[in-house]
């Protein structure tokens, strides 16, 4: 790679400085970076520093609002990039082992603000590390059925009771009232909140019944049927949202409001068919998704 020798790479790189180093590169910022690897502000700090050491380029320009990369840092990002994605290709496509490529088709299911806010980002660049693998996410707000074969992996903010899945936890996921700050500003000096909910065919659904039943007569000034579009009812300033931290944290003009109650977090959970359990290509994508919740863990909770 040549942009590796244009910035210096060399054996010395800990790895672990790499992977910081991608963090802050893609999430922007060092509380989203400190967030996404559920680290402290000062580590972030430390392993750039000890990048650039090992590297001998000054990567990040440290401003008062922030990290910005330098063209150092670009060229750094873009091949360490490539030094993930070819180890991460070795790990999944059993280079060394059977060599055999993942191919196939994938569908999966999962709740559509989860989709829209978390899952496209991470689950489509895995289509990319395997040519061969297809994926299908389906954004259905109501749950498709594994056992009738209309998805392979679901994501579920419900454990099922029965049925012969295999159930693995995902995290947990917490909520908070968000709005503009003038919205916020004006229920926090004791104006009655006006909200951004559920449309009427979503109406039980179980954050649509939890606003229902805790503010029983405020008033609804905008409905939509899932929480990426009420986000951005409420970044107009139409009202409180009840969202998921993992969508509240990342749409601009919005912050978590200090009013009560707050809806208590959720679990998440994703469930594959047992006779599955040892299908290559199901597995791939199901081993790819508790590693990216697991590596976001810290942007879902309170």
């Amino acid at each position: 790679m040549a942009d590796q020798k244009r910035t210096g790479f060399r054996g010395g790189v800990d790895w672990e400085d790499l992977r910081v180093f991608l963090a802050l590169g893609r999430h922007g910022s060092l509380s989203a970076a400190a967030r996404a690897l559920t680290v402290n502000h000062a580590t972030i700090s430390r392993r750039i520093q000890s990048l650039e050491d090992s590297l001998g380029e000054k990567l990040v320009d440290r401003r008062p609002d922030g990290y910005v990369l330098t063209a150092a840092g670009r060229r750094a990002l873009a091949a360490a990039g490539e030094m993930e994605a070819a180890a991460q290709s070795l790990a999944r496509e059993g280079v060394g082992g059977d060599g055999v490529a993942v191919r196939g088709l994938v569908r999966v299911n999962a709740p559509p603000a989860l989709s829209q806010g978390f899952l496209i980002d991470r689950l489509a660049p895995l289509a990319v590390l395997h040519p061969g693998l297809d994926i299908d996410l389906a954004t259905d707000l109501r749950a498709v059925s594994l056992d009738r074969h209309k998805a392979d992996i679901a994501v579920r903010l419900t454990r099922p009771k029965d049925g012969d899945f295999i159930v693995k936890p995902l995290g947990t996921m917490g909520f908070g009232l968000y709005g503009t700050p003038s919205v916020c500003e004006t229920v926090e000096t004791g104006s009655d909140p006006v909200f951004v909910g559920f449309d009427e065919e979503s109406a039980d659904m179980p954050d649509a019944l939890w606003l229902a039943q805790r503010f029983p007569r405020a008033r609804v000034a905008f409905r939509a049927n899932n929480h990426m579009s009420q986000a951005i009812a409420a970044r107009t300033g139409a009202g409180l949202a009840v969202l998921p931290h993992y969508i509240g944290r990342q749409v601009p003009g919005l912050r978590a409001c200090a009013l009560e109650p707050v809806r208590e977090p959720r679990e998440m959970w994703l469930l594959i068919r047992g006779q599955d359990r040892k299908d290559r290509v199901i597995r791939t994508v199901a081993d790819h998704l508790q590693r990216v919740f697991e590596e976001a863990r810290a942007l879902f909770l309170a």
